[in-house]
């Protein structure tokens, strides 16, 4: 499918968005409204918004997926092998197996947006497989490995959707899926607004675990 590029980019985004919405309210845009997009031009960690590349739906997803991982990286910079296979119990899953859960849950988005596929096949399986599901499976087979290990291979994966995004655009993301689901209608913007949260979700079990290793300063969490 070839990508429309977006006209004007992030301000001229923000302004058609900041027009539309006084023609609707019958008023004119107010000077505080065109300050703030103005000062969204610039593209950082912080400003949810298009992106340069991407079309403007699909770069303001880039910004939110951006953030999130940002913080996942900083939130586990500083783990040991220890720290990354310590169990807190004999039910919860490690952090080590949680960063191994974000990659192959967006590996599967990738492979079902991308490629109209919903099972890995056998060296996806071999690879993912434990961390999709978890469980006992997750518990007994992902550990042993170094925090590089893990942050190398959701870089991988991450990698291979950013330059995916750039050959799409808001029209596929926005379209829906009438494979997808049961009875619901999911368009793909849901499918990769639920990586966005779901990464969202597990960094809150990741710190909330981290808070709990063996030495842990008690944390405000």
């Amino acid at each position: 499918m070839k990508r429309v590029a977006p006209t004007g980019g992030r301000r001229e985004f923000l302004r058609k968005s900041l027009l539309l919405s006084s023609v609707i309210a019958g008023a004119g845009v107010p000077a505080w409204a065109k300050e703030q997009a103005a000062a969204t031009d610039g593209q950082g960690l912080y400003v949810i918004g298009p992106m340069e590349g991407y079309t403007p739906h699909i770069g303001t997803m880039v910004s939110m997926l951006n953030y999130n991982r940002d913080t996942i990286v900083r939130t586990t910079k500083s783990l040991s092998m220890s720290e990354l296979d310590h169990l807190h119990d004999p039910n919860a899953n490690t952090i080590g197996a949680l960063l191994m859960h974000l990659g192959a849950v967006e590996k599967w988005y990738q492979i079902n947006s991308f490629e109209k596929r919903n099972e890995f096949n056998a060296e996806e399986k071999k690879l993912w497989d434990a961390g999709l599901n978890l469980g006992d499976a997750g518990r007994q087979n992902i550990k042993g490995k170094e925090l590089k290990y893990y942050i190398d291979l959701i870089t991988e994966v991450r990698n291979r959707t950013l330059e995916e995004f750039k050959k799409r655009d808001d029209t596929w993301l926005l379209a829906v899926d009438p494979d997808f689901g049961r009875g619901e209608k999911f368009n793909t913007y849901w499918k990769w607004f639920h990586v966005c949260e779901h990464e969202s979700n597990h960094r809150g079990q990741i710190t909330w675990l981290k808070g709990r290793l063996p030495g842990a300063k008690p944390g405000r969490e």
